[in-house]
């Protein structure tokens, strides 16, 4: 830990003691990944059909405790030290302070208000990285006992009864939700998550407007349009995540982080 003035030394110390006795170490489920996934997204160069090698999940979404144990050691990601251009004014504004967490965010709650920025930061410490969005579609598509439940409409019914939850209520506790057939909790009725190609998704909330000639303006994969239109629940995802910027925060905006799987890695 860097050196700190008197006065720092002593929040710094009690931060370090919250987070040491919360933060367990991340959790990781492995996923087989897909040769053929169909994504509700379909690129100007698909038909929809994604290649999702297999990778390794983050079983539950980061925890205050957690993302506290970082800026701990990361100064340069702390409420008011990191730069305005990678995270605006509302940077973990619910803790109570720089290295303390407080009553409105509990140690085991998913941390929010965390930019894409300082997300992908505390990714790359713990020798990851976000999930790309077919990773994250790919894993949020299973339920307890499939690899792909999305067809089910009982399955979609109950994802979609979380959005009719009023906003201002507190978060649960991450690893509460039902596990999925990889082991993976809170991918749905939790927070939204911020993905590491989220800046691709070039949507357009009106569906008319989704196969109009003048999106393909847009180079590489930022021409999109959905594929699978009754799939609101994640659509509605993609919507949240396309009309962020990298240094935005939200306070029901979370992540979890990803990685090659054991075999891939070097």
């Amino acid at each position: 830990m860097e050196k700190l003035p008197p006065d720092q030394s002593a929040v710094a110390v009690a931060g370090a003691a919250c987070a040491s006795a919360f933060a367990a170490e991340p959790e990781w489920a492995t996923l087989p990944g897909a040769e053929s996934f169909t994504s509700v997204l379909r690129f100007e160069d698909s038909d929809g059909k994604v290649r999702v090698a297999p990778f390794e999940l983050m079983t539950t979404p980061v925890s205050n405790a957690q993302f506290l144990a970082f800026v701990t050691t990361h100064a340069e990601w702390r409420r008011g030290t990191a730069p305005v251009i990678f995270a605006e004014a509302r940077y973990l504004e619910h803790w109570s302070g720089p290295l303390s967490l407080g009553a409105q965010a509990l140690p085991q709650q998913p941390v929010t208000q965390v930019s894409w920025f300082a997300a992908q930061a505390y990714c790359e410490a713990q020798d990851a990285r976000l999930p790309t969005w077919a990773e994250w579609e790919y894993a949020a598509a299973a339920d307890a006992t499939r690899n792909d439940a999305r067809s089910d409409p009982e399955w979609r019914e109950r994802i979609l009864a979380w959005y009719s939850k009023p906003s201002n209520e507190a978060l649960a506790l991450v690893g509460q939700g039902e596990a999925d057939i990889h082991g993976v909790h809170d991918l749905h009725g939790l927070v939204w998550e911020w993905v590491e190609d989220y800046a691709a998704m070039l949507v357009s909330s009106d569906n008319r407007q989704q196969l109009d000639p003048d999106l393909l303006q847009f180079c590489g994969a930022g021409a999109l349009s959905t594929d699978d239109r009754e799939n609101y629940a994640v659509l509605m995802r993609i919507a949240m995540l396309s009309a962020l910027e990298a240094d935005d925060t939200t306070g029901n905006v979370g992540f979890r982080c990803a990685r090659d799987s054991a075999g891939a890695r070097p």
